[in-house]
């Protein structure tokens, strides 16, 4: 019944974890996978994650039970809280909405899903940096929508290539979607100053772009959430 479907290639970064586990040199260094690991390579959990673990388990009221659709409603509002500041505006006046997803690619998913259905103008493409977390054009795809790629490195200097991203911006037509990486641009882990954020707010206000903020590492370039 599936033998239409095709292999699908392997996944880079979690291939080279793969080849990592199955090199025997002592002195390897796995920098693959975004994830704290030990002096022995095991994976490392936070404190504050350990703390959360023991909280939980000794809730008398926590339980399995079904959620609402959008999730914990305990989670969402501190996800809220988290990335727009307790005291923000938006979330004072009632402009923000938040649901529970399965991780990131779960998240993506369904965003890019609910862009297809509802966008407006209905014929706008979704422009991805170059290069860019590599399952976003996969997702996007598979939602239906047409990919495109916006300049984002420098390969000569390393450097985020500020003028090539705002031209790219500029150039495309009105009302578009881009996927920006909110901080620790994946996979390069260059990300702009405050004062590049603000050129290209403005050019994506200009030209009436729509921006579509993945959010998957909050802190860990600063260590200042």
């Amino acid at each position: 019944y599936f033998s239409s479907v095709p292999q699908a290639p392997a996944d880079g970064i979690l291939k080279l974890s793969v080849l990592s586990k199955a090199d025997s040199d002592p002195s390897k260094v796995d920098l693959g996978v975004g994830a704290y690991r030990d002096d022995n390579g095991k994976p490392w959990v936070l404190p504050v994650v350990r703390e959360a673990e023991r909280r939980l388990s000794e809730d008398p009221s926590y339980n399995h039970e079904y959620m609402g659709v959008g999730g914990l409603p305990a989670f969402t509002d501190g996800a809220q809280q988290l990335i727009f500041g307790s005291s923000s505006p938006a979330i004072g006046q009632g402009r923000v909405y938040t649901i529970q997803t399965i991780s990131g690619t779960g998240a993506n998913m369904v965003a890019a899903v609910f862009l297809k259905q509802f966008k407006q103008p209905g014929d706008a493409a979704v422009y991805i940096s170059k290069p860019t977390w590599g399952n976003h054009r996969s997702i996007f795809e598979t939602a239906g929508h047409e990919v495109r790629e916006y300049k984002y490195c420098d390969y000569a200097t390393l450097a985020l290539d500020i003028d090539g991203m705002l031209d790219d911006m500029r150039s495309a037509p009105r009302g578009q979607i881009f996927v920006l990486h909110a901080c620790a641009h994946n996979p390069t882990g260059i990300d702009p100053t405050e004062a590049q954020w603000r050129q290209i707010a403005d050019v994506m206000a200009e030209r009436g772009h729509f921006p579509f903020f993945d959010c998957a590492y909050q802190g860990f370039a600063t260590g200042d959430v």
